[in-house]
């Protein structure tokens, strides 16, 4: 409960902090919404009157807004600057405070990000039903998770390496490529389609959609669910190791 407590007093003060350079937040926003847009415009002319293709995309520009990560530069730069030393010294955690300032980067981009979503929806006549968008709820969530972890693990490599933003950089691509914004994973060629389901990166980002537009049966749903929970349990694992690694060679060069 405590845990709970601080981490909404840092997204607190991370939303109020944030508001000092809104200005640079549309810019964020409209970096984050480019790709689903661009994805919405080809693959409705590839696939012209297909209402699930508008359908899709639309929901995957709102779970790009909710599930997006700047850890390489909220954490890494931190590393690399020594602030580290400091946040090692407070009697808590200090993936809390990382946590509470995803959290509210996320909200600001989703509240930023609403009427861009509304005009789209509009301007694609396209609407969803209550019960796939509930069943999808849950995975979104899933999704945020496992988002925010990967993109933190990656950041990690900042303990290595001055090119945290790089490593990064080529973790969003293979979510880009590989986790339904480049190409819906349903339309993968047969032979590629379970490769794209069983890799993590559908499960931070296509998978959410895929539910809300109701083109998965109930099966499809429960292995979704199944895979996000193994590659969660397994990212969690590794950036723990990730962490105590680096964490001892920060240490030991004097941090």
């Amino acid at each position: 409960m405590r845990l709970v407590r601080l981490l909404a007093l840092y997204t607190w003060r991370e939303l109020l902090q944030t508001l000092a350079w809104r200005a640079f937040l549309f810019t964020l926003v409209a970096n984050q919404v480019v790709s689903p847009l661009l994805g919405l415009a080809v693959w409705s002319a590839a696939l012209p009157g297909d209402r699930q293709i508008s359908e899709y995309y639309i929901a995957l520009l709102a779970i790009q807004l909710m599930t997006v990560s700047y850890e390489h530069h909220t954490f890494a730069n931190g590393i690399y600057a020594g602030a580290l030393s400091q946040e090692l010294l407070k009697p808590q955690p200090i993936v809390v405070g990382v946590i509470g300032t995803n959290i509210a980067l996320r909200i600001w981009h989703l509240l930023i990000g609403l009427p861009l979503i509304l005009a789209t929806l509009w301007l694609a006549h396209a609407s969803f039903d209550l019960r796939p968008v509930l069943v999808a709820a849950p995975a979104v969530v899933l999704a945020a998770a496992l988002r925010f972890v990967w993109t933190y693990g990656l950041t990690l490599s900042a303990f290595w390496t001055q090119q945290a933003q790089g490593v990064v950089g080529f973790g969003e691509t293979l979510i880009f490529l590989l986790g339904g914004a480049a190409a819906p994973i349903p339309l993968f060629p047969a032979a590629l389609r379970p490769l794209g389901e069983a890799l993590p990166f559908r499960s931070m980002l296509g998978f959410p959609a895929e539910i809300a537009v109701g083109i998965l049966h109930r099966q499809q749903i429960l292995m979704g669910y199944a895979w996000q929970l193994l590659w969660l349990v397994v990212g969690v694992l590794l950036t723990r190791a990730l962490w105590k690694s680096g964490l001892r060679r920060f240490t030991a060069v004097g941090g």
